[in-house]
């Protein structure tokens, strides 16, 4: 997936220096579980997907991302098990709010499952890596190796701009769409942040964190609504 500029910040340390403040341990294992559901949630959305792929290539070429996707989650779900974090007890308290987003944008055909997935996991990805830059070296390349593209992007890109030429009536259908898709999504992080203290820390800033100034915060969602903007452009959509 593309990437965007973010705030540069320094090293604050590697993850054993890090992780004996309490509160940026609890940041993390937060920022950690929410990011292995959304993997774990990708791989099924994915999986369910290819069931309605119109032909094999396609379905094979999603069969493989969501293999990816569940490789992604087993890496973030070793490393909690590995700090002495629970994986399920983590995970669990994003279980709702992401099952919420999934049940309010259910697609109903196969290019609006192909635009929720690029859109939706680009947005999730756009959020991790702001983040990224703000935390322990350990923590923060792991976050980075998991976000990498599983080649999802370039895959809907080209269905959806062969659709819309095929029939241009497509288009506006799946504008409106994305941009549903994009208020839904806000809606849900902005959610999770507020109920989860820690996180809120992590955004705002803590006595070990480097975390945003709430101006920051504002124009880290501008630099995500652009992104979004200039996928929504790549696709031939208006956003």
């Amino acid at each position: 997936m593309e990437t965007q500029e973010s705030g540069e910040v320094g090293s604050i340390g590697d993850w054993a220096a890090c992780a004996a403040d309490p509160g940026y341990r609890a940041a993390v294992l937060d920022l950690l579980g929410a990011l292995a559901y959304g993997e774990l949630s990708a791989f099924e959305r994915l999986a369910e997907d290819a069931k309605f792929a119109p032909g094999l290539v396609d379905k094979a070429a999603l069969a493989r991302m969501a293999s990816a996707e569940f490789q992604h989650y087993q890496q973030l779900h070793d490393r909690l098990a590995e700090v002495g974090a629970d994986p399920t007890e983590v995970m669990t308290p994003f279980v709702e709010p992401l099952e919420a987003f999934h049940r309010l944008t259910a697609p109903s055909d196969w290019l609006e499952g192909l635009v929720k997935a690029y859109v939706g996991d680009a947005i999730a990805t756009d959020f991790y890596r702001e983040v990224a830059v703000r935390l322990d070296d350990d923590t923060r390349d792991l976050v980075l190796r998991v976000m990498a593209d599983t080649g999802h992007a370039e895959f809907a890109v080209e269905r959806v701009r062969q659709a819309i030429a095929d029939d241009p009536r497509v288009g506006g259908r799946l504008a409106l769409w994305g941009r549903r898709l994009m208020g839904e999504a806000l809606s849900q992080a902005q959610r999770v942040v507020a109920e989860r203290d820690a996180l809120s820390n992590l955004l705002v800033g803590g006595a070990r964190v480097q975390g945003f100034d709430l101006v920051e915060v504002g124009k880290m969602f501008t630099r995500i609504t652009e992104a979004h903007t200039r996928r929504m452009a790549a696709l031939g959509l208006a956003s």
